[in-house]
């Protein structure tokens, strides 16, 4: 059994557990200063995806494949019950295993993503990634500039480029399994997560600015999630942590708490 790389803040706190999963082409460095204001009050495990960051890497990457890794890793750590948080495809990952390990879930936090299925809508941005010749290529700077022919978006090639790092051979390359999110990619994008229900407590995190969460959305996400509620964090986009970290982490917190959420 492998299990997926983590860095955990608060060990030495006592109260449930929150682990916390990054979105596609992320990591769980992307989520550094949420673990560490968070990790004050109760253990936070911060937690790399499979084909992502430290975590290993496999030719299979299907909503139920991300549930079991969950499941592996609280065994691993020996947790019995848990709060989760996912961003995106994390997001789907903690979806589908709450629904299929309701029993370990206590409280659920979905973050800008819903449990239906997306237009595939990354196309450009892997193949820009699949441009980079990275026997070619010596510095961050080249990469960063030969992505820029593809990507308009600043934020997005920085983001992108938090995932390069030197091999033992001394070239770059990406932490992420490239190959298998390019070929599988249609497996967790353009599913919807398996149907059933989780009737624990949940809360579905909206960015004001993004369109991953539409309003028609809300009648399957209480189909398969009845005791939930949808909060929109303002004057942020799809990355609502990283662009409203003040107002998302009071949110998560009076959730966490028992506190009124609005």
């Amino acid at each position: 059994m492998e299990v997926l790389h983590s860095k955990i803040y608060g060990e030495d706190q006592s109260g449930m557990p929150l682990l916390v999963f990054h979105g596609l082409f992320g990591m769980l460095d992307n989520w550094g200063s949420f673990g560490k204001e968070m990790g004050e009050f109760f253990p936070v495990h911060l937690i790399d995806l499979r084909n992502h960051g430290k975590s290993f890497h496999s030719t299979e990457m299907s909503h139920d494949d991300l549930a079991e890794d969950i499941l592996n890793y609280m065994d691993f750590h020996k947790l019995e019950k848990i709060n989760l948080l996912g961003h995106s495809l994390g997001g789907k990952a903690v979806m589908q295993f709450a629904i299929t390990y309701p029993d370990r879930v206590d409280k659920l936090i979905v973050v800008d993503i819903s449990p239906k299925a997306y237009p595939p809508h990354h196309q450009g941005i892997i193949k820009a990634m699949e441009s980079i010749d990275f026997s070619t290529v010596n510095s961050r700077q080249e990469v960063e500039e030969a992505l820029k022919q593809y990507i308009p978006e600043k934020s997005v090639i920085q983001f992108l480029a938090k995932n390069l790092y030197w091999t033992d051979d001394k070239k770059l390359n990406w932490r992420f399994n490239l190959n298998t999110l390019s070929t599988k990619y249609s497996e967790f994008v353009s599913n919807a997560i398996k149907y059933g229900t989780f009737k624990g407590k949940t809360l579905f995190i909206s960015g004001g600015n993004s369109n991953y969460i539409l309003p028609q959305d809300e009648y399957q996400i209480k189909q398969q999630f009845p005791n939930s509620s949808i909060v929109t964090i303002k004057n942020a986009g799809h990355w609502v942590q990283a662009e409203n970290p003040k107002d998302f982490n009071e949110v998560v917190k009076n959730f966490l708490s028992d506190q009124e959420v609005s």
